[in-house]
């Protein structure tokens, strides 16, 4: 898959679920429930026992149905082992420029975590396709309206701290998408999928109208 039409259908679908487990069996469970909710981007966490057959085992049972990722990167050689069993983007929690080369090398998006405005730029000049706003709960939603104002041309995700409750404030205030993690996943620690499914289902029927909205202004 390209990847433009890669980076269009995480700008369409406005979320990427963030799939962390204590097993991978665990893990995969987590996605099949997210998917079951009607997400279509999901990033596997590399703290994840198993991560590489976890991606492996998603894209032979989704295929291209399904974006499926590798997060928490930290570096270059990890970024090429997620490439190599099917990750069709990357995310870290900090700028890394072998990462960022590798994956361009590749043609794979890349989404480096950044907080502050140098972190931001410095994302931005060595080729961020999205920048990882993180942790996005350190500051919550009008911090993306502070860093738009002087970086409009900067397509930011914020992660962490992204609830249904403030679903609405990330994007009103310019995110172009946004991570979700424990507002989606914490009932699969208890072993309650349907709860995920529910959640899932109720964030992209949220993000559907949102980004309607943000459409039409």
């Amino acid at each position: 898959m390209l990847k433009l039409t890669v980076l269009q259908r995480i700008h369409d679908a406005g979320m990427v679920a963030i799939v962390r487990a204590d097993t991978a069996d665990g893990a995969v469970a987590l996605a099949q429930a997210c998917i079951a909710g009607g997400v279509t981007a999901l990033e596997v966490a590399f703290t994840t026992p198993g991560t590489l057959d976890v991606i492996a085992s998603l894209r032979r049972q989704h295929g291209d149905r399904v974006l499926i990722g590798a997060g928490t990167v930290l570096d270059e050689q990890t970024a090429r082992m997620a490439i190599l069993a099917g990750a069709q983007f990357i995310i870290s929690p900090s700028v890394d420029l072998a990462v960022i080369r590798l994956c361009h090398r590749y043609q794979v998006p890349v989404m480096p975590g950044a907080m502050t405005p140098a972190e931001i730029i410095a994302a931005l000049e060595a080729g961020a396709d999205i920048v990882k706003i993180f942790p996005g709960d350190a500051f919550g939603p009008e911090y993306i309206k502070a860093l738009l104002a002087p970086l409009p041309q900067a397509p930011l995700m914020p992660t962490g701290g992204v609830t249904l409750d403030n679903l609405a404030e990330w994007f009103k205030y310019g995110s172009v998408a946004v991570g979700v993690g424990g507002s989606l996943t914490a009932p699969a620690r208890a072993g309650n999928y349907a709860a995920v499914t529910a959640t899932a289902r109720e964030f992209v029927r949220r993000i559907v109208e949102l980004k309607g909205a943000v459409s039409t202004q």
